[in-house]
């Protein structure tokens, strides 16, 4: 009856209350401020995220002359730093970084690398690390001078570089020094370092990309004081903003691309490429400005002399170039927020027909998309250069591989891997170059956030794009592994683990579930667009990213930062059980129907179905005298006394506690458990009896006064034969065993095998499908057309 179930509901629900057990998975109630974890807020950092009214930053402008050694492979250069001091100290010194000191033959990086010989078992390349040291490709300081022309005392701590100020430098006022510098620059083959060399022994030729190559001012901020950590090889760059003039003297029958615009390109270019150039501004598809076969005759060419390419920069972090005679170079000018911008790709013939087919034209969508997400986009230039290894972003420019075979031809990871990489380096531009996060301590906040944003490109550049990362699936083997074998995202870049997974996939992940299940698109992209626009062409600490994804949504996410951010838990919700229960409306005609059937569905045990054969006659059946009332009696008969009860109940209900007697609600009790620790939104899929499917979504807060096992009560119009949580895999849950009811066997696959039949190591390497299709006899080639 209706009186009588709400008053058993209120026993049910205070039986389950959740009792307060939120400290017993990690020590912390998981729903805590981050107030203790948070730095204070100030007139420099305001609690809502924003840059405070006395925010402030230091500025570094760079006058730069530096020329390529195409026969040495080898740098020199000099500087003059314009350093701006806008902040409220008094700096005694400054601090310039030296990261080219990476390749220093007494580099600290190489005296702590960690190493195991594995099996008795080591690689040629590690050998000839561990062996070899007659590469020097530290920076050779030749003089540090001030603007007269004065010696400066100046003390190099391995990547640092200590100036000592003959004048303590007060605030609002600047000071003029110069660097005079060489080096040698690396083979990236080699070391795998940022930036180098690449030789092409087929022509002889040499394609370099530079960069790091300069004494950078290292950043003073009002978080830290200076940023002076060691460059140790992860922890990337942190670097103030300037105006920037660089005159790069190369080869004369090299092409050189750079951060920046061209200043003399009527000195450089023909009057063939410059006209090029120009159709470039109003091309819908990129523009050869060096043609491959310009291209190709240049690479046997050894030209005389050289010349100087000017470059100028304003308002970024940083700059760097390549030059090679062996470029193509192609161009395509978009209109972006009202303002041009020229997408350009420089390549080695070795790149094509990718990079001719794809490089410009993915350059131009991800300044579209990410400006769409994040801030319009609005530098002039930006570049995508073909390198020999993976990919490095820098302001205007990155470095990026993806080389297809000699034969032209390619596979689908090669042609989604070079895609999806340029994005990434392109979408740099944005993290951390404009919004400009301290890469030194906080890898995720430019890697991360960038990679987040390349998901988005990604999925806009193609339905259903291979994504490496972004999906929440694709997260779960790293959230299973052993937690000895992680590290919280909130960890210092030179002390990750598992370095991709960590600073790349997961702070990615989380985003997207932010996005899609935890806030909803709409809040989400407009407090990740207010986060862009707060800290464009500043220094965002993680502070001033959490608080303001709080701010401009009104979600509560400390309990979202704690677990994703400072913690290793995983995402692993059970559906331990569920109880039914139905409304007992006390109408005869209903209940008494309903118990004869639940009665006529019970299955006869096996001692019943056993003695209904073996007992042909019961000693009743043969005595019928004893038989009574109770032997023809059936307690499920509707009677009239059971009528007259049931009026008579009716009558003491309101209209509207009759209708709910007659709305036929069905009432499941889920029991729900937090396995991995990770508290997360609880979503169910009901699947009804009629077929149909209900997801519901259940905040997070849900856990909130028992962060380990809660009790969820729902009501349906329709019974429900099942239950399952996280159906369209958007939590990340790394264990989908425990996710139904009734219980759902998860799928896995095995491969059936011959023993002793495993192929040898001279086994002859598949063709790609391209060279398969190439290859192919005509009758293959007609079997393989798709069909109309």
């Amino acid at each position: 009856m209706i009186r009588s179930l709400f008053v058993t509901l209120g026993v049910l629900a205070a039986a389950t209350l959740p009792t307060r057990a939120q400290t017993t998975n990690s020590g912390t109630d998981k729903f805590a401020q981050l107030e203790t974890l948070l730095p204070t807020p100030n007139t420099y950092r305001t609690a809502s995220g924003a840059p405070g009214h006395q925010y402030w930053q230091q500025r570094a402008d760079y006058a730069i002359k530096v020329t390529l050694d195409d026969a040495k492979q080898a740098i020199s250069g000099s500087e003059t730093i314009t350093y701006t001091n806008l902040s409220p100290d008094v700096l005694p010194y400054l601090w310039v970084q030296l990261d080219q000191n990476i390749l220093d033959k007494n580099s600290m990086t190489t005296a702590t690398q960690v190493m195991q010989i594995e099996g008795g078992k080591l690689p040629f390349q590690a050998v000839e690390n561990l062996v070899e040291k007659n590469f020097d490709g530290g920076f050779k300081i030749e003089a540090v001078t001030s603007a007269s022309g004065q010696p400066l005392k100046y003390t190099i701590n391995h990547t640092m570089m200590r100036i000592d100020l003959p004048t303590p430098l007060r605030p609002k006022q600047k000071v003029s020094f110069g660097v005079k510098w060489r080096y040698n620059i690396n083979d990236q083959l080699k070391n795998g370092q940022r930036s180098g060399y690449e030789y092409f022994p087929e022509d002889q030729n040499y394609l370099y990309e530079i960069a790091q190559f300069y004494p950078r001012m290292a950043v003073y901020h009002d978080a830290k004081g200076w940023q002076h950590k060691q460059f140790l090889g992860n922890g990337e760059f942190t670097l103030p903003f300037g105006d920037y003039k660089v005159s790069i003297t190369a080869p004369a029958d090299h092409v050189v691309g750079a951060t920046g615009t061209l200043q003399n390109a009527s000195q450089v270019l023909t009057s063939t490429q410059m006209s090029r150039l120009n159709q470039a501004k109003n091309a819908k598809k990129p523009i050869l400005v060096v043609t491959q076969d310009e291209a190709t005759r240049n690479e046997s060419s050894r030209a005389k002399g050289t010349k100087t390419w000017n470059f100028a920069a304003k308002n970024v972090r940083d700059f760097a170039w390549a030059s090679s005679r062996k470029f193509i170079w192609d161009a395509m000018q978009i209109m972006q927020s009202g303002k041009p911008v020229m997408c350009m790709s420089y390549y080695p013939k070795e790149g094509n027909p990718l990079w001719g087919q794809y490089s410009t034209e993915v350059v131009a969508h991800t300044i579209k998309t990410y400006s769409k997400f994040t801030i319009p986009y609005a530098y002039p230039v930006a570049i995508s250069v073909h390198g020999p290894v993976g990919g490095m972003e820098y302001p205007m420019i990155c470095f990026n591989g993806g080389r297809p075979e000699k034969d032209g031809t390619y596979t689908a990871d090669r042609k989604y891997g070079m895609i999806s990489v340029i994005i990434h380096e392109v979408g740099h531009n944005f993290f951390p170059m404009i919004i400009n996060s301290d890469e030194r301590q906080w890898t995720w906040m430019d890697e991360g956030l960038n990679t987040f944003c390349q998901y988005l490109t990604e999925q806009e550049w193609q339905r259903d794009y291979p994504s490496r990362r972004g999906e929440p699936k694709n997260i779960v083997e790293y959230m299973r592994t052993d937690k000895t074998l992680q590290v919280p995202i909130m960890t210092n870049s030179e002390s990750l683990l598992q370095f991709g997974n960590n600073a790349y996939g997961k702070p990615a992940t989380a985003l997207n579930i932010l996005r899609e299940t935890v806030m909803g698109r709409e809040l989400f992209d407009y407090a990740f667009k207010t986060y862009a626009q707060r800290w464009a062409y500043k220094h965002p600490e993680p502070a001033d990213f959490f608080r303001t994804m709080e701010d401009a949504s009104a979600v509560d996410l400390d309990w979202f930062w704690r677990g994703w951010f400072y913690t290793t838990d995983r995402c692993d919700l059970a559906l331990d059980g569920v109880r039914y229960f139905n409304i007992d409306t006390r109408n005869p005609g209903v209940e008494k129907t309903r118990q004869q059937k639940q009665r006529a569905a019970e299955p006869q045990t096996l001692s019943q179905q056993r003695n209904a054969q073996e007992i042909k006659q019961t000693l009743v059946d043969e005595k019928p005298e004893l038989k009574d009332f109770y032997n023809s009696y059936d307690p499920l008969a509707v009677t009239e006394a059971d009528k007259q009860q049931y009026f008579d109940y009716l009558k003491t209900l309101s209209p509207a506690q009759q209708q709910r007697l007659s709305d036929n609600l069905h009432f499941y009790e889920l029991s729900l458990r937090n396995v991995g620790g990770l508290v997360m939104p609880v979503v169910i899929q009901l699947t009804y009896d009629d077929g149909t499917q209900e997801v519901q979504n259940i905040p997070a807060e849900i856990w909130r006064k028992n962060n380990e096992q809660v009790s969820k009560v729902l009501v349906t119009s329709k019974p429900v034969i099942s239950f399952v949580l996280d159906p369209y895999l958007e939590t990340a849950d790394t264990d989908l065993g425990n996710n139904a009811f009734p219980r759902q066997p998860a799928p896995s696959r095995f491969e059936l095998f011959e023993q002793g039949r495993a192929a040898g190591n001279n086994a002859r390497q598949p063709q790609n499908p391209m060279q398969q299709q190439r290859n192919a006899s005509p009758l293959q080639k007609q079997e393989q057309k798709p069909t109309k």
